[in-house]
């Protein structure tokens, strides 16, 4: 299970990359985008076949990224999250965090053997500064005792 230091470690970075935007718009990551954004996050997102998504700029790689992030969001199938992981690694950033879907038992141990700070099985919106339904969500959570704890 995934401690609420790593959460809070992840969340405490302002800059972002994010992988998973969809053109159409109608994705979870371009929620994501909009949220994060939104709470005041520098976020950067990549995507190989685009340059451009909703008007915010993308980039075809992280290897591209104009800046250096402090984390990585991933809202990608886990194929492709596990190329991310190397690339991740490749280019300096040392926080992923997989959301729900995105993850894979290869790309979480590819982290935690290579120092990468390793989020996953949570949803970031449930834990960045939650509204709505995901306030909820969280609350709900909390009340069966299923958030993630403070390191022992």
């Amino acid at each position: 299970m995934v401690s609420k230091t790593a959460i809070d470690d992840f969340l405490g970075q302002e800059s972002l990359a994010l992988a998973g935007l969809s053109r159409s718009g109608k994705k979870f990551g371009n929620a994501v985008l909009k949220d994060l954004s939104a709470k005041g996050y520098e976020v950067l997102p990549v995507h190989p076949d685009a340059a451009e998504i909703g008007g915010v700029r993308c980039y075809p790689s992280l290897a591209d990224l104009p800046s250096r992030v402090g984390g990585l969001v991933l809202v990608v199938p886990p194929a492709q999250t596990e190329a991310l992981v190397k690339e991740a690694r490749e280019t300096g950033i040392v926080r992923v965090w997989m959301q729900q879907g995105a993850e894979s038992d290869a790309a979480i141990r590819y982290c935690e053997d290579h120092g990468i700070n390793v989020v996953h099985g949570e949803c970031i919106m449930m834990f960045a500064q939650p509204k709505g339904i995901h306030k909820f969500h969280r609350w709900l959570r909390g009340a069966f005792g299923k958030l993630p704890a403070d390191d022992a």
